[in-house]
């Protein structure tokens, strides 16, 4: 159990961050266009009842002393156009599975009371600063069955308007390989554009992560259409019924 003080400051210098301490100077991709973010599915479970507490901390809940169980990972980036331009005073939104691999929506957590890690927070949400930053503390992803590569899912809306879906892989993890959804993007540059190291903070005494993502914005309108492949093989598809329900019974992939 950690103690109260420490986790307590732990949270509140996490909070109280500069981003300028994790993001690269303005104009340092101004010599060429940079690649676009590829489109991934948003899966099944996005959450279909978003926790009261929406903040970029997935870690603690509110006021709790209990921090959620999981490999605790800082995960940082920005929000570009192909120039190199931050994008200011846009929504990233992230979500993903507890260590225990339930999603924080009742098609997957039915059922799995005594499974679900109720400390974790399993949805966040961050606003874009000037320089295009963005940063939550969250969780490693963990693979489950159906998904054998670990994945966050992100989305980044400005406005009214969605931007972009996608899903955040570990980069040199065993089952990208087999993952069915991966799969779905062909071009190994893409995937690669996908991927990111999780490497060790120094020092740290809770052994914790660090893993930088950053999101460029300017998919083509074929990318953007792909919003509802079909089944990846050997598996359940991940895709959307009308209204944004999954169809027929409870999906094993997202």
């Amino acid at each position: 159990m950690l103690r109260r003080s420490y986790f307590g400051s732990s949270r509140r210098a996490f909070m109280g961050l500069m981003g300028t301490a994790f993001f690269t100077t303005p104009g340092l991709f101004a010599e060429e266009l940079l690649k676009p973010t590829p489109f991934l599915t948003e899966g099944p479970f996005y959450p279909d009842k978003l926790p009261l507490d929406q903040d970029n901390d997935l870690i603690i809940i509110k006021d709790s002393t209990t921090p959620a169980v999981g490999q605790i990972t800082h995960l940082t980036g920005r929000i570009l156009d192909k120039s190199g331009s931050p994008l200011k005073d846009a929504t990233i939104e992230i979500w993903q599975c507890d260590a225990n691999a339930v999603y924080l929506h009742t098609r997957d957590s039915s059922g799995k009371q005594d499974q679900q890690d109720r400390n974790f927070q399993g949805f966040g949400r961050f606003t874009t600063g000037s320089k295009g930053e963005y940063r939550f503390r969250t969780i490693k992803p963990v693979p489950y069955p159906g998904r054998p590569a670990p994945h966050i899912h992100i989305k980044v809306k400005q406005g009214d308007k969605e931007l972009l879906t996608t899903q955040l892989m570990i980069r040199g993890f065993e089952g990208n390989k087999r993952d069915g959804v991966f799969a779905q993007v062909r071009d190994p540059e893409k995937r690669e554009l996908l991927m990111t190291d999780f490497k060790p903070i120094p020092d740290s005494k809770m052994n914790e992560l660090a893993a930088s993502f950053d999101i460029v914005l300017g998919a083509t309108p074929d990318e953007r259409d792909m919003r509802r492949p079909g089944p990846p093989p050997g598996g359940r598809g991940p895709g959307r019924g009308p209204g944004g329900r999954p169809p027929g019974p409870p999906p094993q992939n997202s």
